[in-house]
């Protein structure tokens, strides 16, 4: 079957028998977190919502079991800007014994205010990378203990908005810009699964990054009418925009996650079920730009983001 933009969830899954395998999405309380968890559950799959909100969260896993008619979907409690809230998160699901195939780190913030956490980091980098990083890091044994497994990064086009600033990554000298931090957070989460990928890899393990495609969902909550307007602005004369339906958004990563033909894929973009190729063209394109993929800044980051949260994570 040929995939691609318009395809959903249902029908990349169709045909597919999911029983058996365990599952987590991160920020599944709503929009294509929570279909996302839904198609895996229909099929048979267990899942785990991790959010910050429980009780929202909570009212998304009971919309899963009454649509499924399935009670494989629990939820467990995170807030990715907080070290100490993904460490408690990571080590109650570990502590459970569970394997896990399959984390789609789904969560995300989108053009907020400037906004900074306890330690002074940047929110969307915060939350989108730095959590991120830290509760998949910290979930690795599961993973093991789960593998052959696959890791999910959910990115955006927007990265062609910014590479990743290694001189002031939190906006300390230049000024805010709520489009180019989200730029760099997305262009991270790509370079995290590069370099994630090349020490999973060898357990069985694989990690990519995903672009959904433009969705309306709750990841613009902070968004006016002028700043989807200057967003528009910013496609260039080789992008062409739609939004996608929830279901369709929300398809490539079902995609990445339980797909057969994908089997040892690492390492990649992928963009309307299937693996994009590199365009450094401007923003609003197809593809992915080249600096995301490139490995020294991968394993740059890497460094740089453990010294940021003051641990080593040897995953090799």
């Amino acid at each position: 079957m040929a995939f691609g933009a318009e395809t959903t969830t249902d029908e990349v899954l169709e045909g597919l028998d999911l029983k058996g395998l365990t599952a987590m999405v991160t920020g599944a309380s709503g929009g294509l977190g929570e279909e996302t968890a839904r198609a895996l559950v229909s099929k048979g799959a267990s899942v785990t919502i991790a959010a910050r909100n429980v009780p929202k969260a909570d009212e998304a896993a009971e919309r899963i079991k009454a649509s499924t008619g399935s009670t494989e979907v629990d939820v467990l409690e995170v807030e990715l800007s907080n070290p100490a809230s993904v460490r408690t998160a990571a080590a109650r699901y570990n502590g459970t014994l569970r394997k896990l195939n399959v984390l789609i780190n789904n969560a995300g913030v989108m053009a907020c205010p400037l906004t900074r956490t306890s330690e002074g980091w940047e929110m969307q980098l915060a939350t989108n990378h730095f959590g991120h990083f830290l509760f998949t890091c910290l979930l690795a044994p599961s993973l093991r203990a789960g593998g052959p497994g696959r890791v999910i990064n959910l990115s955006s086009a927007g990265h062609k908005l910014s590479s990743f600033d290694f001189d002031d990554p939190h906006f300390d000298q230049r000024d805010y810009d709520k489009w180019v931090a989200y730029g760099q957070s997305k262009t991270a989460n790509i370079l995290f699964s590069v370099a994630l990928n090349k020490r999973l890899a060898a357990s069985g393990i694989v990690a990519n990054a995903v672009h959904p495609g433009g969705i309306q969902t709750e990841l613009g909550r902070h968004l006016s009418e002028s700043d989807i307007e200057a967003l528009m602005s910013r496609v260039g004369s080789d992008g062409e925009f739609s939004f996608k339906s929830i279901p369709a958004g929300a398809a490539t990563s079902v995609w990445a996650a339980t797909w057969p033909d994908l089997e040892g894929v690492g390492g990649q973009y992928m963009e309307d079920c299937h693996i994009a190729e590199v365009n450094d063209g401007e923003f609003g394109g197809a593809g992915v730009a080249s600096y995301a993929l490139d490995e020294d800044a991968a394993e740059r980051l890497w460094s740089y983001t453990e010294d940021t949260l003051g641990e080593e994570f040897d995953l090799a």
